[in-house]
């Protein structure tokens, strides 16, 4: 039976992004397929059969575990809990920050105009790759230094910062392009592909010989700002969190508090 067109209106009804139905429905029929050539029913067992064969990551197995999950909850009405299916944990990893020296290495080496602003751009406001790539013109209120977010992660707006620098880098670049649309970021085709922009940063950051993503900078940016002393809750509501405990993970990365204290070794009498 092909369930394509149930999945995509199950999804649709929920307000899913296009991205998430692509991802659903991709990762649906192929365990689909697996069904098939296995010849196993559609069983909480096929579930686990099937995530015991993936030879993927952490991150791309729980992909698959939610859309599996959203399949027999929503369209067949088969719904099975994590204790009938466990779903792999997800690493505990702290994200990785960028020292402000280094990127402004990186902005200072970054020869092309749009390139650079791309890159102040993600810094200087904390913004999803996805915020960038949707980011309009008229979304940039310059007179507050302000951006506004429209529909970002969850489909909510906000408002962040952007730098004062970048006034007069985004008014050169205005002046020198001829827009198609009316997004900030335009390739041959129309707005910026997302690997336009993880291509651009890879290339800047070979250039200053580290690795460079999209999220390494927003991860910066949240980092900086609390070790100026930014309080959290702020930079709550810069990122679009929607819960306090997601921010508070760059508390165990800022280096504010810890370079304060001090070795044993340095209060060590006598050594």
């Amino acid at each position: 039976m092909d369930y394509t067109n149930k999945i995509k209106d199950e999804c649709t009804l929920r307000g899913y992004s296009r991205e998430t139905i692509k991802a659903y429905t991709y990762c649906i029929n192929r365990f689909l397929a697996f069904c098939n050539k296995t010849s196993l029913n559609l069983s909480n067992q096929a579930v686990r059969s099937y995530l015991l064969s993936l030879d993927l990551s952490v991150n791309s197995t729980r992909l698959h575990y939610a859309a599996l999950r959203f399949f027999f909850a929503h369209v067949i009405q088969m719904p099975f809990t994590s204790e009938e299916v466990p779903n792999k944990k997800r690493p505990k990893q702290l994200p990785m920050v960028v020292s402000k020296g280094m990127i402004k290495k990186i902005i200072d080496d970054t020869d092309n105009l749009k390139h650079r602003i791309l890159i102040k751009l993600l810094y200087s406001s904390g913004i999803r790759l996805s915020e960038a790539i949707n980011l309009k013109r008229s979304d940039i209120d310059f007179n507050y230094n302000i951006i506004n977010v429209r529909a970002g992660k969850g489909k909510k707006d906000r408002i962040t910062i952007i730098s004062k620098s970048l006034y007069l880098d985004l008014l050169k670049y205005y002046s020198i392009t001829e827009f198609m649309t009316p997004y900030v970021f335009e390739g041959k085709n129309g707005k910026y592909s997302k690997k336009t922009v993880q291509v651009i940063l890879k290339e800047a950051g070979n250039k200053a010989g580290i690795r460079l993503t999209p999220h390494m900078l927003r991860h910066s940016f949240a980092t900086h700002l609390l070790e100026d002393g930014i309080d959290i809750s702020y930079i709550q509501r810069l990122l679009g969190h929607s819960d306090v405990s997601t921010t508070m993970v760059y508390t165990k990365i800022s280096k504010k508090d810890i370079s304060k204290i001090k070795s044993p070794l340095d209060t060590a009498a006598g050594i």
